[in-house]
């Protein structure tokens, strides 16, 4: 019964696996709000060039008409 209670003792002292997940849990979060904001950037960037290639497209065929 005492190398239970050794071992319990020593299993519910040790840290490791709660500091692994709480790294794993930060890491998450910060893969989410990357995610997040790139796809918030990603609506504008597309708008930007599509206006981007209308105004080489307008140059272009005015140049050359």
């Amino acid at each position: 019964m005492s190398a239970v209670r050794t071992t319990l003792r020593r299993l519910f002292a040790d840290r490791r696996g709660a500091t692994a997940i709480e790294y794993g849990l930060i890491v998450a979060l910060i893969a989410i709000a990357m995610s997040s904001a790139l796809s918030m950037l990603g609506g504008g960037n597309g708008g930007m060039w599509t206006r981007i290639a209308t105004q080489v497209t307008t140059v272009t065929t005015t140049a050359n008409g």
